[in-house]
């Protein structure tokens, strides 16, 4: 494994909140496969590595909110509370799942108005307007955690200050991509790398402005 470290330039807001984002994506920038949302396979086998669980740990250890799409949030609240008591499960693993249990969740949803899970809003609003607003509050880092509807419009409003990437080493060859054709154009740094041994690539990059 090799890792690198250097310093970002991420910028934060009035309230000194982030806006970060975290997604695991192919060599050739998708995070599902042609398949749809459920053609994991080129990334999911990375998730478990040492270098994917260490990668996790860091991305929710300064964020107090997570941001998330509707269907991602079911996915998530229906499988991470688990962990969280699970005794027998990777101390990375029950560490992240008891910070999605605690953290404020905001999810956007255009159909379901009712939170059916403990700390949690449901919004029906444009990703970048409730940013706005969640920036305008005090608190840690606001994760978009693994919503590529959400994370999409972000990057489209030019509102990410940290990108959480774990590059996986398969080409999915179709799919849809994170990085899609107009998109502003936006300048980053390197903040930190690590590679583990299946060819995984945990990067983070901060946004320069």
């Amino acid at each position: 494994m090799t890792s690198s470290t250097g310093h970002g330039s991420a910028g934060t807001g009035a309230t000194g909140r982030r806006v970060t984002a975290n997604i695991g994506l192919t060599l050739d920038g998708r995070y599902c496969g042609p398949g749809g949302p459920g053609d994991l396979g080129a990334i999911v086998r990375y998730a478990t590595t040492d270098v994917a669980r260490d990668h996790l740990g860091r991305i929710w250890e300064s964020a107090t909110t997570a941001l998330l799409g509707r269907v991602n949030a079911e996915g998530f609240l229906g499988f991470w509370p688990t962990v969280a008591g699970d005794d027998a499960a990777d101390p990375r693993d029950r560490g992240y799942a008891k910070w999605l249990a605690e953290a404020e969740k905001v999810v956007l949803s255009t159909t379901v108005t009712e939170a059916p899970w403990e700390r949690t809003r449901m919004v029906n609003a444009p990703a970048p307007e409730v940013v706005a607003g969640l920036k305008a509050e005090s608190g840690g880092d606001i994760l978009a955690n693994s919503s590529p509807s959400v994370i999409k419009a972000l990057l489209a409003a030019d509102l990410v200050d940290r990108l959480y990437l774990l590059v996986c080493p398969e080409i999915a060859g179709g799919g849809p991509r994170l990085f899609e054709d107009g998109l502003p154009g936006t300048r980053w740094t390197p903040t930190r790398q690590d590679t583990g041994e299946l060819g995984e690539t945990a990067l983070i990059y901060d946004r320069v402005r």
